[in-house]
């Protein structure tokens, strides 16, 4: 989409520091981390949230854990990691592009505010 920031950052029209970069996957730094750790994990192709998964594009959301499991390894993060996804407005999607939140560095509780900082 020409207009969807996540396109537009994932075709590096968009400044971002980059983490990771595969053909099918970007991961950058959050420009307002909640974490120590805090990246978003995105498919270079458009699609608005999980609710727009289907059989023909499930494979590249598959792959988004494989390298969100090969991040948290390269990065050292042995202590756990949370993985959040947003699909729609209600549950504070901002940016309709599937993302995930790759969230670490500190110990989590449970509910909405859950991550923070000891």
């Amino acid at each position: 989409m020409s207009d969807c920031l996540f396109c537009k950052i994932a075709a590096k029209e968009i400044p971002s520091t980059m983490v990771y970069e595969d053909e099918l996957v970007y991961c950058f730094k959050d420009i307002a981390p909640i974490a120590p750790v805090h990246y978003l994990v995105i498919p270079k192709e458009h699609i608005a949230c999980a609710g727009e998964i289907t059989a023909e594009n499930s494979s590249v959301v598959s792959h988004i854990f494989e390298v969100i499991a090969k991040i948290a390894k390269d990065e050292g993060i042995d202590n756990g990691f949370r993985v959040i996804t947003n699909c729609g407005e209600d549950a504070g999607q901002t940016v309709h592009h599937l993302h995930f939140h790759l969230l670490a560095g500190v110990k989590m509780g449970w509910g909405v505010d859950a991550v923070k900082p000891e």
